[in-house]
């Protein structure tokens, strides 16, 4: 029989999970006893590596400093595995049978990756092995590249990292089917920034489908870095945030380090015949009856609104409303927010629950009644954190919220204090249709609950103010003489209102693009549009465009050029070593654009009417606030909001919003690929190749010779 939170038997009740989390939060030793890892919060297991052979060398190998020359490697396979995932609707386990990896995996949640570590300067091995069944539609050179296709097949892509897009480096124009192993080596650079990225498939055709599965896991790099020497000086250079991070007392421990991976299996149950079940006008049937079985098996489970539509509960690391157990008040935290999942939006939320309340809420919330459950349980004060990185970024200007926005491939590191002890729910207050992937609104979520022990107490008003106080200590204990005075005046930076505004400009990974650095560069400007249209009357056309110009096209109007994903042509060629301003628009529905290899920094986010609202504090007029504080900061992935639905593009067009950003293209040759980070509309062809290449001297890119 399965534990539960709280109780031994399945029943999820409020009262019992509310009523065992009071006693943790109280410090009564025995309720941890009742707390079964299976519901409570645990960072992703931790891969580990894999014995390297013996150097065929006759002399010792010289030992390998910080950042020099460290070789990790790791053995991944992929199979189907069957295993289980809660429903809180119906208060039962699940049975799925999901494409997995499998590598140190935690047999309990068997559908969340292990966590990979490195360090700048590490040369990364990993081995896939591809134990899927056969797929002969991985080798059908006659189908379309833009049909959903080789689901058994697959690749390795690592997002966010700044290394090579060729070879077997991030190469994800790769094809690994079944039957197949291939090692995968990222060299990565001494330089590389330390943070918080992640891993997935990426074979175009399948790439939704498995990441929807559960495969994707973190990938944290770590740094050891300190910032060195005064501002401006020959020399000096920025540090590693994680240098920061650590405690004034004489054992310097790092603050607590959560790793949070947000993902949505988006199973559905097949019937009698082992088929998918269907209802009379052709949509998914997402029930599942008992003795029935839950797969993702067809891109029927994916488009609008489909995640609202199955019922299914956002998982974090692999764990369907968790508890996250250990927290003191008071205590700095650093949490790591991964935003991998397909077709949800998700506004992170922290609130104070209210036991008072618990007798008049519904005892087991479903989709139906959550929205009375969160109103009367989670009813209590907010928590405000510091956002402190974007996409493993360390931004320098930081700042203060209660309600971040992760949309599909964002991450964000959170900067926590809890100000009392208690429990606290975590959940997802609601997204206005235009600021959401599913094009809907999105009601508000629950995604678990945290219980904090301790005795400290502090004003919810004064938790950031709490926080620059204990940043600074740690500034002063651990950073080197030089800089330690600019760090602590930065963390104790305020606005014009006097409220805490930490800056942590040492620790930000890259120089600023200027407008002097693209003018000197002498590159025009890079457009781009994603745009949904119907190119026959047989099929929806996922494209991607490289001009604003709009023409038309039997009784509509389409961006000139834009078109779907073809694997033979580059799309876009770029100059190694240019620096580039983009601009990019979406005139049918919002994507996020992301695009591998080099980050990009934000310029501005301006709104159908001209307004900046990327700058510090700005809402919208819907309430959405996504972009707020985001101007400055470097990315790899980013929204790209517009009011336009399919059919309503004008010439000239209106009501898109334009998401300008500014890159450069160092060091990395090869092609590689930009997309929409809405998986399903990648793989039927949202998706460009893009080439980075050796100038020729004239202007243009050098070709291979002979």
């Amino acid at each position: 029989m399965r534990r539960n939170l709280i109780t031994q038997t399945p029943g999820w009740r409020v009262s019992a999970v509310l009523a065992g989390a009071a006693v943790i939060a109280l410090g009564f030793g025995g309720a941890h006893a009742q707390q079964p890892a299976q519901r409570s919060f645990l960072n992703p297991p931790l891969l580990k590596q894999t014995p390297l052979p013996a150097p065929k060398m006759n002399y010792a190998l010289p030992t390998g400093k910080p950042h020099t020359g460290t070789e990790r490697a790791y053995d991944l396979a992929i199979k189907y595995t069957e295993g289980d995932i809660y429903d809180p609707t119906t208060d039962t386990y699940q049975k799925v049978r999901l494409r997995s990896y499998v590598g140190d995996t935690d047999s309990k949640s068997p559908f969340i990756a292990p966590l990979i570590e490195a360090a700048p300067g590490d040369t990364v091995r990993v081995s896939l092995d591809n134990q899927l069944p056969d797929d002969p539609s991985c080798n059908n050179a006659s189908g379309t590249p833009d049909s959903p296709h080789c689901f058994n097949g697959t690749n390795l892509h690592s997002h966010g990292l700044w290394v090579s897009p060729t070879g077997n480096s991030d190469n994800v124009l790769l094809s690994l089917n079944p039957g197949v192993k291939f090692q995968y080596e990222y060299n990565i650079p001494a330089d590389h920034p330390a943070g918080t990225f992640w891993y997935h498939p990426h074979r175009h055709g399948s790439t939704a489908l498995q990441v929807s599965s559960g495969m994707a896991g973190a990938l944290i790099i770590k740094g050891d870095r300190k910032p060195q020497g005064k501002a401006g000086s020959v020399g000096a250079t920025n540090g590693d945030l994680d240098t920061l991070l650590v405690s004034a007392g004489a054992d310097a421990k790092p603050f607590p380090d959560r790793t949070l991976v947000f993902q949505q299996i988006q199973y559905a149950c097949t019937g009698t015949e082992g088929k998918l079940k269907y209802n009379k006008d052709g949509t998914i049937d997402w029930s599942c009856k008992p003795g029935e079985t839950g797969v993702i098996e067809s891109y029927n489970q994916f488009g609008p609104g489909t995640w609202q539509q199955s019922g299914r509960w956002t998982s974090i690391n692999g764990t369907v409303l968790p508890t996250f157990l250990g927290l003191e008040a008071g205590q700095v935290e650093r949490w790591r927010t991964i935003h991998a999942g397909v077709r949800d939006t998700i506004n992170l939320q922290i609130v104070r629950a209210n036991f008072n309340a618990v007798n008049g809420a519904p005892t087991q919330p479903t989709k139906a009644t959550l929205p009375t459950f969160l109103k009367q349980i989670c009813s209590g004060f907010e928590v405000p954190y510091q956002v402190a990185a974007a996409d493993g970024l360390t931004m320098k200007d930081t700042f203060t919220s209660t309600n971040v926005t992760l949309q599909p491939g964002y991450r964000f590191d959170l900067l926590t204090v809890f100000p009392e002890s208690g429990v606290y729910c975590l959940m997802e207050p609601a997204t206005p249709k235009a600021g959401s992937v599913s094009n809907q609104d999105e009601p508000v979520n629950f995604l678990g609950f945290v219980s904090v022990g301790g005795s400290k107490k502090i004003a919810p008003a004064d938790v950031t103010k709490v926080l620059v106080e204990e940043l600074t200590k740690s500034a002063k204990a651990h950073m080197p003489a030089d800089v330690v005075e600019e760090v602590v005046a930065d963390l104790n930076a305020k606005d014009k209102d006097g409220k805490p505004t930490p800056k942590l400009t040492r620790f930000v990974p890259h120089p600023t693009v200027t407008e002097e650095e693209v003018k000197a560069s002498g590159q025009k400007l890079e457009e781009l549009v994603f745009f949904i249209g119907t190119g026959d009357a047989n099929a929806t056309q996922f494209a991607v465009g490289n001009s604003f110009d709009v023409i038309p096209y039997a009784d509509y109007l389409v961006p000139k050029g834009a078109a779907p994903y073809d694997p033979t042509r580059s799309d876009r060629n770029l100059l190694l070593g240019a620096t580039q301003q983009w601009e990019l628009r979406s005139y049918s529905v919002s994507h996020p654009f992301h695009i591998h290899v080099n980050p990009f920094q934000i310029v501005g986010v301006y709104d159908p009417n001209g307004k900046d609202v990327s700058l510090p504090g700005v809402t919208e007029a819907d309430g959405d606030n996504q972009f707020a504080g985001l101007s400055g900061a470097w990315k790899d992935t980013i929204f790209v909001k517009t009011n336009l639905n399919p059919g309503q593009l004008t010439n000239p067009p209106k009501d898109y919003y334009r998401i300008v950003i500014r890159t450069r293209y160092q060091r990395y040759i090869g092609e590689f690929v930009l997309h929409c980070h809405i998986l399903d509309h990648e793989d039927q062809g949202m998706m460009q190749n893009v080439t980075i290449g050796i100038p020729d001297g004239k202007g243009g890119l050098s070709h291979a010779h002979h």
